[in-house]
Parts: structure tokens; C-alpha cells; sequence
């Protein structure tokens, strides 16, 4: 197994099960949590943490992402960030599965993104199964919200604090609660 093959099997929407798979993702999270460490346990500046985070991702991360760690991904190699994204301390991103993060979202303290479930009957248990976590553009997760596996978050959406959120939010609406309900629409003129 290695990533290349890791990521077409994300792709094409195949469960994650066997020891070859386990072994595997044992081996990343390893290889992840070291520059976690890193990342978690001594000052940087903010372009140290750009560089780390890219190192985290595996990917190229643009020079006006900010954030405050620390920050938890048992896996980092699925996450995808636009410009200008903010993520601030104490989040969680289970990410296998996918996380797409737009340009300006905000993501507050100790958000949670899981991107995995188990099998739900006692004998599918040991089996993982994913679905990507899609944030728009502009959207503002408030502090210790909850995102599950296969929701989009259209663009500009606020999530309130606390918020469990296990559906899709449309662009522009304002959702919270344990499970997430639509409260209302964000009007664009006005003001806080």
C-alpha cells in the first residue's frame, strides 16, 4: 500500500478494511504525529507553520493561511486548504476521507471534521467507511462544532458553536444545534 494507491481507493469510494490497510494508516499516522509534535510543542512563526502545515498535507499551502495551534489530523495527506484560510487551536480533522477547506473560511476553536465511520453491526465494526467534508468559501465554523462525514458547507454559511452538523448547509444559512437546523439566512447588507 502506499498513498498513490491510498487515495484511488478514496477516490473510488472503497471501504477501508484488511491489515494491509491498518498497517498502513498506523504508518502515516506515525509519520504524521512527528511533525505534529513539532508543529504543537515549541513557538513558530507564522510561515514556520505554513511550511509545516504544507508538510503536514503533503501539498503546497498558500503564505496567507494562518493558524494557532495546536492542531490534531491523525493522517494530514487529505486535507486541502484555499487562500486565506484561519484555523484556530484545538481542531481535530480526520481526514482519510477528505476535507476541502474554500478560500476565507474561518474554523474556530476545537472543531472537530470526521471524515470516517466504523460498520455499524458488531461483525462490520472493525471497518472504516469515508465520505469527503466539502467547507465553502467564506463560511465561519464557530467553536467546538462537530462536521460529519459527506456534508457540504455551501459558501458564506455560518455554523454556531457547538453545532453537530450531519447534512449539507446551503450557501448562506446560519445553522446550529445538536442535530444542526437551519436558523436562518445571512442577508448580505447587514451588519453586526
Amino acid at each position: 500500500m502506499d498513498l498513490q494507491h491510498f487515495q484511488q481507493m478514496i477516490a473510488a469510494g472503497e471501504p477501508l478494511r484488511g491489515e494491509e490497510m491498518i498497517a498502513f494508516m498506523r504508518e502515516q499516522s506515525d509519520n504524521t504525529r512527528r511533525l505534529l509534535f513539532d508543529l504543537n510543542n515549541s513557538y513558530h512563526t507564522p510561515e514556520e507553520i505554513v511550511a509545516l502545515f504544507s508538510r503536514i498535507t503533503d501539498s503546497e499551502v498558500h503564505e496567507s493561511f494562518r493558524m494557532f495551534p495546536p492542531f490534531y489530523t491523525d493522517f494530514g495527506k487529505n486535507i486541502h486548504v484555499g487562500k486565506n484560510v484561519f484555523i484556530n487551536s484545538c481542531c481535530q480533522f480526520q481526514d482519510q476521507g477528505g476535507i476541502f477547506i474554500g478560500d476565507g473560511a474561518l474554523i474556530g476553536h476545537s472543531v472537530v471534521l470526521a471524515t470516517l465511520n466504523h460498520g455499524l453491526t458488531p461483525e462490520d465494526r472493525q471497518n472504516l467507511y469515508h465520505a469527503p467534508i466539502r467547507i465553502g468559501k467564506g463560511v465561519w465554523i464557530g467553536a467546538h462544532a462537530t462536521i460529519l462525514a459527506g456534508v457540504t458547507i455551501g459558501d458564506d454559511a455560518v455554523i454556531a458553536a457547538g453545532a453537530v452538523v450531519n447534512k449539507d448547509v446551503p450557501t448562506g444559512a446560519v445553522v446550529g444545534g445538536v442535530p444542526a437546523k437551519h436558523i436562518r439566512n445571512i442577508d448580505k447588507d447587514e451588519k453586526q
